[in-house]
């Protein structure tokens, strides 16, 4: 049986990174694009999943939602000096959502590369036959 794919890497431009992402639904997109943004800023599977937060994030459609989302998981990495690597969205609409976030400190050895902000370069937010697809970009 072949791997779904979560998110792929598209092109790493000398100040921009951008990932595709997709999910069978809202949600999963969501967790996706979170995993694909720390898979770019550190090592995620040597990322603990012994500290949880919960957020809570607001948008004015689903597009300002997700650039939001992950603004704001930029935002923690700095605020709580925290790598997260795993995301399990509460609950989600169009316009806000709520997760749970597990991550622990920022540790030099699982740290890749700093991202600064989401930006709107290529920003393309689908609904597909087989759920959502989202390309984002990444000012690193």
């Amino acid at each position: 049986m072949e791997k779904e794919m979560k998110f792929k890497i598209i092109e790493d431009l000398t100040s921009d990174v951008m990932f595709e992402a997709y999910g069978k639904n809202l949600k999963e997109l969501f967790e996706n694009s979170a995993l694909a943004l720390f898979s770019i800023m550190c090592k995620v599977d040597n990322v603990k999943n012994e500290k949880i937060k919960i957020i809570s994030v607001k948008g004015s459609d689903v597009e300002d939602l997700m650039i939001n989302w992950l603004q704001e998981l930029i935002g923690l990495v700095d605020i709580d000096e925290m790598f997260f690597s795993k995301f399990k969205i509460e609950k989600i609409t169009e316009t806000n959502l709520k997760a749970k976030i597990y991550g622990d400190e920022i540790r030099p050895e699982v740290g890749e590369v700093v991202v600064k902000a989401v930006t709107y370069y290529g920003f393309n937010f689908e609904k597909t036959e087989k759920g959502y697809k989202v390309k984002v970009s990444l000012d690193v």
